[in-house]
């Protein structure tokens, strides 16, 4: 890989993106440890961008802010930016990964579109539309990082990234339930909801009903299905590009976190200590 950083504030640009990652991302910094030392650099510009589209949201009082954020991104990844790019750390680094690594634009450009859903507080429709939302977000964020691994080859069957990436961010979305609801949004499906005669208001009232807890169980289930089919899929994977689906190996642990007897969706912290995340990620590394 050509990694020639001639440019101290590029430099100074990927060191920022590690510690963004550090701080806002544990696991998937954790994860970077297993991948060769001339790739972690790109690893971390793709996570602190995709951290930093994920937390626009935290930062706006209201969507219109978001918006306009959203298209200076899409601006800087096509090319059209304004202004001294290179003075925002996250957009020089993700840049200079992209041109080096050869990330398609249109994924880190569909990632951004994506994210539009989180600035506003409408239902997640249904089953197809989670996975979808997942797809565009975290599923392109696995194969995205398993072309830096592979040095922008071919990175093979698309399929495991589309599952694992279903997998995790699944995962993540059941973790992060009461902050989500404490601001109003809703990620359950209300397909499934309504299939257990509950609804959104409940969830974001944050009301721990039958309904709610058996819905939780239908996506922890939905959630175990991709993963699987990932597991199966990352046998056919190049070798090198298994760094990028390291974080798989905390889904299982994360959803069996939420089944044990006093799990409440809205109070219980679904968590591991960092021990435990080191050697589940050393473990699975071992392949």
């Amino acid at each position: 890989m050509i990694d020639d950083i001639p440019d101290p504030r590029l430099g100074e640009a990927y060191v920022h993106c590690e510690q963004l990652l550090r701080d806002g991302d544990r696991d998937r910094w954790l994860a970077c440890l297993f991948a060769p030392a001339d790739s972690r650099r790109h690893l971390h510009a793709l996570y602190a961008f995709s951290l930093d589209i994920a937390r626009v949201r935290d930062i706006v009082s209201d969507p219109m802010p978001g918006e306009i954020r959203f298209q200076w991104w899409r601006d800087v990844l096509e090319g059209e930016g304004r202004g001294d790019i290179a003075a925002h750390p996250v957009a020089a680094a993700i840049l200079n990964t992209k041109r080096i690594c050869h990330l398609p634009r249109e994924a880190l450009t569909n990632l951004v579109d994506a994210r539009t859903f989180d600035l506003y507080d409408d239902p997640m429709p249904g089953v197809r539309q989670l996975e979808g939302y997942c797809g565009e977000t975290s599923s392109a964020l696995f194969r995205m990082a398993a072309i830096i691994l592979a040095r922008g080859r071919d990175v093979g069957d698309p399929d495991v990234a589309g599952h694992g990436g279903i997998a995790y961010a699944i995962a993540g979305l059941l973790r992060s339930l009461p902050w989500h609801a404490a601001r109003g949004q809703c990620y359950a499906p209300v397909e499934i909801l309504k299939s257990h005669g509950g609804n959104r208001e409940s969830v974001v009232s944050a009301a721990a009903t039958p309904a709610l807890l058996a819905s939780l169980t239908d996506m922890r289930e939905i959630a175990r299905h991709h993963l699987a089919a990932a597991e199966r899929e990352l046998k056919k994977a190049p070798p090198w590009t298994a760094p990028a689906y390291l974080p798989l190996a905390l889904v299982e642990p994360y959803l069996r976190r939420m089944e044990t007897g006093r799990y409440d969706p809205f109070k219980t912290r679904v968590d591991l200590p960092q021990w435990r995340r080191q050697w589940t990620l050393w473990w699975a590394a071992r392949g």
